[in-house]
């Protein structure tokens, strides 16, 4: 693996941002764990199977903030699922981590 960066100007959850459904504030939550994969990532030498790993790790984080939207008269909905998959696959890409996007977010409860 390089030592590849992303983009400051990266564009987390952009659908989810733009749609009033998601509260902000949540949304910031969901990016702040799929950064916390990026920064792993950025470390570089790391294996698949550990970027995986950091992947399962962020998808029970997300699945755990699904009663906060609940209580906010929001949920990880077929929006949500399709904002965060496009976001972790613009990522995998990016840094070129043969793992499909699927596969990337198995432990997924949305």
């Amino acid at each position: 693996m390089s030592n590849k960066k992303l983009p400051e100007d990266f564009k987390y959850l952009p659908e989810m941002y733009a749609d009033q459904y998601f509260p902000n504030f949540l949304v910031d939550k969901v990016k702040n764990v799929i950064k916390e994969v990026v920064v792993f990532i950025e470390e570089g030498d790391h294996g698949t199977d550990e970027i995986q790993e950091a992947f399962d790790k962020m998808t029970l984080s997300i699945n755990a903030l699904e009663d906060e939207f609940y209580e906010n008269d929001s949920e990880i909905e077929t929006g949500a699922r399709e904002s965060i998959g496009e976001t972790v696959q613009r990522i995998l890409e990016y840094f070129e981590i043969d793992i499909d996007t699927e596969e990337a977010i198995r432990e997924r409860d949305w």
